[in-house]
């Protein structure tokens, strides 16, 4: 047999990502295909579970030539998290729409639930937000089966979940996916009857966790691979993104920029305004991890785009290395995520003026970035112990001016990944380390070029800035009275 290869699929928020990966780690080929997204309703954010399968079989075989479809031995999964599907279990129909990460719509009900807010933290380890994917569960069941009588008809199921039923027919979950979304406890690895009973979701539409290395089916219908290919290796995005930068090691944060960012480290104990999760499970036991989520960071270069009418690439390059000149602009778009953790919170652009042009915007949605992430590895340097290094990864990384902004309102050195596609690189990694291709020691010595970044502002410059971002922070946030400052 010629030399094999590892096909890990990422199947990500705006596309699917293929890459094939030889066995010093290398990638030799990759492709990707797009997926869209529907706001039917302010703050409601769905996907088509059909197109998203096609999106994973146009990206695997754009990939996979047929002269290299005979080499693969295995593959690895990467997937956006807390997304939800319900599906038919005899005939694999989706009910109805992809609820997304992003869907705010049953915001509502965290307020009813916030008398409950202790205890889902303390078994689930994450905050009573309507990202997760328990509340999701809920209007999905209310929706398409209010009585809870087709519970043994159903499946309902995160993105790797409705993939995995879609390679071989089993109803099975990823156990880093299964602890996000808020049904599982954390400590055991099981659905945890209270929170079953609280979001009011029967135990036979839940799918059975496994760890991040199986037992999965093997793949079928992504041609031009044969069927019978392994499935080795399923891990959340930001979960795989962590394990291709080396996660395990003391003092590594790493912080994926994509639509929104997850920012994550090894680590367990009380974590304050962050989330508890577990990062993955190859075989020796559960990986926890403390981790904060942000909603909109590459979503508000975008958003800026979308509403200016121009390309992100061409706002990034005429923003070159403007100044806001006082503009602050605050994200909140769904509002805001960790440390906040204020679904109610409004977006604020703070600081217009006459003299305000396009440059001044998006440089200010750049320092948005930066800051957003900034207050979450805080909040981790705080909870898990002292941050030595910022990885980071993802597709806005590609933007110098980002990363120095990083370093400078960070006060740490940021290192950004060569290679921007983490998320699917982590599941092969994973995934190899199943096949034998290679062990943790080679892991572990791998080369992982990156650029480094370090701090260049002075430090009472810094501390004025985050003063003044976190003022526009304070005018997005709700006041007790339920009003907006």
């Amino acid at each position: 047999m010629a030399d094999p290869l590892i096909l890990a699929i990422d199947q990500g928020t705006s596309s699917t990502k293929a890459l094939l990966v030889d066995e010093a780690g290398h990638v030799v080929s990759r492709a990707s295909a797009p997926l869209g997204e529907t706001q039917p309703r302010p703050g409601w954010v769905e996907q088509d579970p059909e197109e998203l399968w096609r999106s994973v079989r146009r990206a695997v075989a754009a990939c996979v030539t047929p002269a290299l479809a005979g080499r693969v031995i295995g593959i690895g999964v990467s997937n956006q998290r807390e997304s939800l599907v319900l599906w038919d279990r005899r005939t694999g129909e989706p009910l109805g729409p992809l609820l997304s990460w992003q869907d705010q719509r049953t915001a509502a009900h965290c307020r009813e639930l916030a008398c409950d807010a202790e205890l889902v933290r303390s078994v689930s380890g994450l905050p009573l937000d309507p990202m997760f994917s328990a509340l999701k569960a809920r209007w999905l069941l209310d929706t398409y089966d209010p009585d809870r009588r087709r519970a043994g008809e159903l499946c309902l199921g995160t993105v790797d979940s409705w993939l995995l039923s879609r390679f071989g027919g089993e109803h099975l979950i990823e156990v880093g996916n299964a602890s996000r979304t808020q049904l599982l406890d954390i400590e055991t690895a099981r659905w945890d009857p209270r929170l079953l009973e609280l979001f009011g979701v029967p135990a036979g539409v839940l799918p059975r966790v496994v760890s991040s290395c199986g037992p999965f089916p093997a793949a079928r219908d992504l041609p031009p691979l044969p069927d019978g290919v392994p499935v080795l290796a399923v891990m959340g995005d930001s979960h795989a993104a962590m394990f291709a930068h080396a996660g395990w090691r003391p003092g590594v944060v790493k912080a994926t920029y994509g639509t929104g960012s997850s920012v994550m480290a090894i680590g367990d104990g009380p974590s304050g305004d962050l989330c508890r999760s577990i990062a993955w499970d190859l075989g020796d036991g559960p990986v926890p991890a403390v981790e904060g989520n942000i909603r909109a960071t590459g979503r508000a270069i975008t958003w800026l785009a979308e509403l200016l009418d121009v390309p992100a690439e061409t706002l990034l390059a005429e923003a070159g290395n403007a100044d806001p000149a006082g503009v602050h602009f605050v994200p909140a778009f769904g509002g805001l995520g960790a440390p906040w953790w204020e679904p109610d919170a409004t977006p604020v652009v703070a600081g217009l003026s006459l003299a305000t042009r396009r440059a001044q915007l998006v440089a200010a949605a750049l320092e948005a970035v930066a800051f957003q992430v900034e207050d979450v590895v805080a909040a981790i340097d705080e909870a898990a112990g002292q941050v030595r290094v910022l990885m980071a990864d993802g597709g806005l990384t590609r933007s110098d001016r980002l990363m120095r902004l990083q370093a400078d309102l960070s006060g740490r050195a940021v290192a950004r990944s060569g290679e921007h596609d983490l998320s699917a690189l982590g599941a092969a990694d994973a995934a190899g380390l199943a096949a034998k291709l290679w062990t943790a020691e080679e892991l572990e010595r791998r080369a992982r070029p990156a650029d480094t970044f370090e701090p260049g502002l002075d430090p009472a410059e810094r501390q004025a800035r985050k003063d003044a971002w976190h003022e526009a922070v304070r005018r997005a946030r709700p006041t007790d009275e339920g009003s907006v400052t």
